[in-house]
């Protein structure tokens, strides 16, 4: 065991869960109408509980478990031969572990935002369940685990080049969201603004943050490759802020706190899979793209097709970490056949996956509240409270 790489990793840990919680759940939060800012808190609460039950009865072992082509196995469910003087590497595999296990919380808080103030709390757990342990943790292990994807694999020697997540979590997670927001149907006021600008900003603050652990960690050690990975991310993050804020400028006449911070994760998104293979002035290009590219994106989904992604899921999480994929091969740090056929592998079965489990899910429980919840607001209808009670 290295101590120093122990050590910062069990750092990295604390900051991808602050992620999630709080970081994802204030910038939902304040996205949404201030009827439904506790539901989306308690969804991603909720979920990361849920995760981490689940991740450490089957999803770890079917994510990290073996070499098997296409699945870990289940010789690591309920980490099963595990304790404190195992090791993966020259970590403590327990640490391991839990590193593992926020990312495995954070992939299916982000298509929360999809189908937000409408969609059924039953229906939220009962689907993220089934994706991350069925979609998430198989995509995991063929990329991450040893897989058919990763080097070595179908694609030789150096296979798919994806340093913390471009492909497993953020184009996973948002070809779900565009699914989950078809599923689910429209809001019946897709209109309304943002109920708290401020609190979406302080929940970006904590996701940059909370994103180098979540980039510098993948490292999994503390060297210069987390130095660089960690850098890197921070640069393509304010790129992207600056040039979605001056394209809004250029076409809106003004630039808004919220598209900054947008911009941010765009940004953020787009350097994840590239984060360990590119230096600064790489990352610089990146983010200055991503920042127009997911920008567009947004008003193309929201203007030419019919979907209601509540949050613009897809386009700035699946769009940025989809083009942060193919990044890695116009700069010449992987090979397009690797990049491009594990974009469309993992593409086709999250798509057709995710479709077989939300219809698997419709028969248990509704997709979607009542007209009459979604008028009222899923705070008061489903949980019983109110974010703020300016009587008290």
């Amino acid at each position: 065991m290295n101590g120093a790489d122990t050590a910062w990793i069990i750092v990295a840990t604390a900051f991808v869960l602050m992620m999630t919680l709080p970081g994802l759940a204030l910038f939902y939060g304040g996205l949404v109408r201030a009827r439904n800012v506790l539901s989306i808190f308690m969804q991603c609460f909720a979920i990361a509980c849920l995760m981490s039950i689940l991740w450490l009865v089957v999803g770890y072992s079917v994510a990290f478990g073996g070499e098997g082509t296409f699945w870990g196995g289940l010789g690591r469910a309920f980490l099963v031969g595990v304790d404190a003087t195992t090791l993966r590497g020259n970590l403590p595999e327990i640490l391991f572990f839990a590193f593992q296990m926020t990312f495995a919380i954070i992939t299916p808080a982000l298509f929360l935002g999809a189908f937000a103030e409408r969609v059924n709390f039953a229906f939220v757990l009962l689907f993220s369940a089934l994706w991350m342990v069925l979609i998430y943790a198989p995509v995991a292990h063929w990329i991450w685990g040893g897989g058919f994807l990763s080097d070595g694999g179908i694609f030789g020697a150096v296979g798919t080049r994806d340093f913390a997540g471009g492909i497993v979590v953020h184009e996973t997670a948002g070809l779900a969201a565009l699914l989950l927001a078809a599923a689910v149907g429209p809001r019946k006021n897709s209109t309304t603004p943002p109920h708290n600008p401020g609190m979406v900003a302080i929940g970006a603050g904590l996701l940059w943050v909370g994103w180098f652990g979540f980039n510098g960690g993948s490292a999994l050690a503390a060297d210069g490759a987390a130095a660089m990975a960690l850098t890197v991310t921070h640069i393509s993050a304010a790129a992207a802020s600056l040039t979605w804020v001056l394209w809004e400028r250029i076409k809106f006449g003004r630039a808004s706190l919220v598209g900054l911070v947008t911009g941010t994760i765009a940004g953020l998104a787009s350097i994840t899979p590239a984060s360990g293979y590119v230096g600064p002035a790489a990352a610089l290009l990146i983010g200055a793209v991503a920042g127009i590219l997911c920008q567009e994106a947004v008003a193309l989904i929201r203007n030419k097709t019919k979907l209601d992604d509540t949050l613009d899921v897809f386009a700035v999480h699946g769009v940025g970490g989809i083009f942060g994929t193919l990044m890695i091969a116009a700069l010449g740090a992987g090979s397009w056949a690797a990049q491009l056929g594990a974009l469309a592998i993992v593409g086709a079965y999250t798509l057709a996956g995710s479709w077989v489990l939300i219809q698997l899910c419709a028969l248990v429980t509704p997709l979607r509240v009542d007209a009459e919840t979604e008028f009222n607001g899923l705070d008061i209808s489903t949980h019983g409270e109110r974010a703020y009670d300016m009587n008290s």
